[in-house]
C-alpha cells in the first residue's frame, strides 16, 4: 500500500510555474513553448504536453506560425489554481487512508483536504503574483 501524500505532481507545478511566468511577463503577444520552457527550467517536451492541456481546458490560447505560442484565455484573476490542478491532474483531493486507519487520523486529512481544496478554490494566478510584487517591495536599511 502505497504512503498517502499531498504533493502535486510535478506536472501540475509546472503548470501552475508556466502560467505564472507566462501571467507575470503579460505582453500581449503569445509566448514560445522553448523560450518558457528554458527560462522556467521544464523540459520542452513536457511543457508542450502541459500547455496543450491547459488549451484544452480552455486555460490558454495559442497562435500557430511565426509570432505564434501560447497565451492566457483570461485574466489572471480569473484562472483559479485549483482549475489548473484539476486540468493537469484530474478531480483534486487529497490522500485517503484504508479502512482500517485509525478514525482520528481519517478525519484529521478530510478536515485538512476540505481545507486546502478551499484554499486552492479561492486562491488564482493573479493572487501568486501579488505575493511575489509584495514581497520585492519589503526593504531593510540599516
Amino acid at each position: 500500500m502505497a504512503v498517502p501524500m499531498m504533493w502535486f505532481s510535478k506536472k501540475a507545478v509546472y503548470a501552475l510555474q508556466a502560467l505564472t511566468a507566462m501571467a507575470r511577463d503579460n505582453r500581449g503577444k503569445p509566448r514560445q513553448v522553448q523560450e518558457l520552457a528554458e527560462n522556467q527550467g521544464i523540459p520542452v517536451k513536457f511543457l508542450e504536453q502541459i500547455l496543450l492541456g491547459l488549451k484544452r481546458q480552455g486555460i490558454l490560447h495559442s497562435k500557430r506560425g511565426v509570432g505564434g505560442g501560447y497565451q492566457l484565455a483570461r485574466t489572471a484573476d480569473h484562472i483559479g489554481l485549483v482549475e489548473v490542478l484539476e486540468a493537469v491532474d484530474g478531480p483534486f483531493h487529497g490522500p485517503e487512508f484504508p479502512p482500517a486507519a485509525a478514525r482520528g487520523l481519517t478525519e484529521f486529512f478530510s478536515e485538512l483536504n476540505h481545507e486546502l481544496r478551499e484554499r486552492l478554490e479561492q486562491t488564482t494566478i493573479a493572487d501568486i503574483l501579488a505575493r511575489e510584487v509584495g514581497s520585492e517591495s519589503l526593504s531593510f536599511e540599516i
